[in-house]
């Protein structure tokens, strides 16, 4: 794998940062457009092309600032609040000092080598082995470590697990991963309300009521279709977080700790058992050093296809190679 310095990738994680965010709501405007052509295609028989192309921009024009609008609330919300949400997700809470020093000592340790601020200390109550890296500034930068993986490694171990997770603040790819999971779970909301919209919506109404019932499931459908495909591009965005910031994580412990092989035995036994409990959502799954639920279903491994994370087997054969 070719070697990309840390102010490099610093760089361009800031810029796909930044990328994302102008792209996001150019989605958002064409999401609109489409919603509105869809809608009156539906409800028009007959129109032209160029009326159905009108009234669309006509309806862009009105609604887009207030969608806008209220879309970048939102994100400001989940955005500045990411940190009690994903605590919220996981189940982590604060870890004292006084209650693990060997922790603390590791993370100090490491952090005053690379004249790194200190992060805070979570940990999550959980047998399982796992961990990750979250925050947006220095204010909020954390590393969660899971009570297994606290017990169950060794201090060289430990201490690589804890150098890839400073690794990913370092190189600010958690600041990436915060706005992808916002962007994606905006769109992942919208259909969820479209699609619960739709199951709800009257199946039987009277003869009187029989064609504004149906105009409505059309809404409901087109607001659906709409908002899956908004979900799936989101999602695609999301993936312009490369693989290889798991790799230059694991290259970025490798060398704060130069004990390449402590980390490869570390997720060794992280592949054994990484499944937490409590982490029941996926864009919250991605913050992992390791996917922390069990892949048993079809479509568990149809989406493998576009994990976020590369298969751990093949990080510990490009560690062995340090």
């Amino acid at each position: 794998m070719q070697y990309v310095g840390i102010h490099t990738q610093q760089v361009r994680n800031n810029f796909r940062s930044v990328l994302l965010l102008c792209l996001f709501p150019c989605l958002v405007v064409l999401l609109t457009l489409l919603f509105a052509a869809l809608l009156a295609f539906a409800t028009n028989e007959g129109a032209s092309g160029a009326d159905i192309w009108a009234q669309s921009l006509f309806f862009v024009r009105q609604s887009a600032p207030y969608i806008l609008g209220g879309v970048l609330i939102w994100f400001l919300i989940a955005y500045f609040a990411n940190t009690a949400i994903i605590q919220r997700a996981t189940g982590a809470h604060s870890l004292e000092r006084k209650e693990n020093k060997r922790v603390y000592n590791l993370v100090e340790n490491l952090c005053m080598s690379q004249g790194m601020p200190m992060p805070k200390v979570n940990v999550i109550e959980d047998d399982s082995l796992n961990a990750f890296a979250s925050g947006i500034n220095n204010r909020t930068f954390t590393v969660s470590l899971s009570r297994g993986i606290i017990n169950k490694l060794d201090d060289d171990e430990l201490e690589g697990v804890i150098a890839h997770e400073l690794s990913h603040i370092r190189n600010r790819d958690v600041r990436l991963l915060i706005v992808s999971i916002v962007f994606v779970g905006i769109f992942a909301m919208l259909t969820e309300i479209a699609f619960r919209m739709l199951l709800h919506s009257p199946r039987s109404r009277s003869s009187s009521n029989s064609k504004n019932g149906n105009g409505t499931i059309i809404i409901v459908l087109i607001a659906l279709v709409v908002a899956a495909v908004g979900f799936f591009f989101a999602t695609l965005m999301r993936f312009a977080i490369s693989r290889k910031r798991e790799y230059l994580a694991d290259a970025g412990s490798a060398e704060m700790t130069r004990k390449p092989q402590a980390l490869a035995s570390a997720l060794r036994k992280i592949a054994r058992d990484p499944a937490i409990e409590a982490v029941t959502r996926d864009d919250v799954a991605q913050l992992f050093i390791e996917h922390p639920r069990p892949k048993k279903s079809l479509a568990a491994g149809i989406s493998g296809l576009f994990a976020t994370h590369p298969p751990i087997e093949e990080r510990i054969k490009v560690l062995e190679q340090f």
